[in-house]
């Protein structure tokens, strides 16, 4: 059995050793307690981060974003830029080769009127040959003789006056006219002087005799006049 003096000694260490596990209990308690706030705190802290941290991301994704817009907007204005240069390029052509065609088709419709125009020139060359024997002709003809004495003489004259007014006729509807400068000036585009003569009546360059009448078709000179001209008398 167990004396007094021992149970008081064994209650009194069970006291001691229940009142040190109470404190350390109570230490570790609020300890924990201590821990239990941290985290909640650490938590916060580390939400807070993390929202930064996606808001960063975000900002990064959206610089990515700007970034590749602006690539694909300079990328379409490149092309835009290459075809309004290729547009301008086609429209240029497209102009030159409109500008082409209707200078084609002048030429080609100036062409076709000369040809129309100008087809019987060398018909009409030769035809004034014969004009110019029918002048002749009628100019060799004695005036004095021409009446009723001498009616053979008349009739032949008559009918060569006739036949020389209808071939000039017949030449005017063709676009072929005579060219008879007698007292005009001088034109070297329509007359071709052989010789120069003193006239003091007339002036200097005037056609005084035309030895051949000329002829134009259609406003083209065929054949010029040939002609003698006035000049100044030498001092």
């Amino acid at each position: 059995m167990m004396g007094p003096i021992s149970m008081c000694l064994r209650l009194g260490r069970l006291a001691v050793e229940n009142t040190s596990h109470f404190g350390i209990h109570s230490v570790i308690a609020s300890n924990l307690r201590h821990t239990s706030i941290l985290p909640s705190r650490l938590g916060i802290r580390h939400n807070t981060t993390a929202s930064e941290e996606a808001k960063n991301t975000e900002n990064e994704n959206l610089s990515e974003t700007e970034k590749e817009l602006k690539t694909k907007l300079d990328t379409i204005t490149e092309e835009f830029e290459k075809f309004k240069v290729q547009s301008e390029q086609t429209l240029d052509m497209w102009k030159r080769g409109v500008a082409d065609a209707e200078n084609a088709r002048k030429r080609t419709e100036k062409q076709l009127v000369d040809t129309r125009q100008f087809a019987i020139q060398k018909f009409a060359k030769d035809i004034l040959e014969v004009a110019d024997c029918l002048s002749r002709a009628i100019d060799s003809v004695p005036k004095n003789e021409i009446g009723d004495k001498n009616p053979h003489l008349k009739n032949l004259y008559e009918g060569l006056t006739l036949t020389d007014s209808e071939l000039h006729r017949v030449f005017r509807s063709h676009g072929l006219a005579q060219i008879d400068p007698l007292g005009e000036l001088f034109d070297p585009n329509y007359h071709q002087a052989l010789f120069d003569k003193e006239d003091e009546e007339k002036k200097p360059g005037t056609v005084i005799v035309v030895q051949k009448v000329g002829y134009k078709l259609n406003e083209r000179v065929i054949r010029p006049a040939l002609v003698g001209i006035s000049k100044a008398k030498a001092s």
